[in-house]
């Protein structure tokens, strides 16, 4: 069994994998790594949590989307590297998607909540 650092945003993870699946690893773990600075970006300060979950949602919704339409994922370019974040006034508007996202994610919470005192 192969052990792998990847960088997860900001943070360093030691995670094992399969010999041979190295390279695989650090390619996917690089797609949720552009995905955690983009949530970051559009989102600021929260919780490693909250901020991984939100990272790992835009990539679901992404998921869903090119399943629901047929398409394909296609492979994101490469994360360029790390820079400072623009203003505010020039960063993309992810605030509906997050928003959207963010209801969805306290729906379910809710949920699991409920069945949780119900049990």
């Amino acid at each position: 069994m192969a052990e792998v650092s990847i960088e997860i945003g900001g943070r360093d993870y030691q995670v094992n994998c399969r010999d041979g699946e190295e390279a695989h690893l650090r390619e996917i773990a690089g797609l949720l790594d552009a995905k955690a600075r983009d949530a970051q970006r559009a989102v600021g300060g929260i919780n490693e949590t909250r901020h991984l979950l939100l990272a790992a949602l835009l990539l679901a919704d992404e998921v869903h989307e090119a399943r629901r339409n047929g398409g394909t994922l296609t492979k994101p370019d490469p994360a360029p590297p790390a820079a400072p974040a623009p203003p505010a006034a020039l960063q993309p508007d992810f605030a509906p998607i997050l928003e959207k996202l963010a209801e969805r994610v306290e729906s379910l919470a809710q949920r699991l909540e409920a069945d949780a005192s119900n049990a």
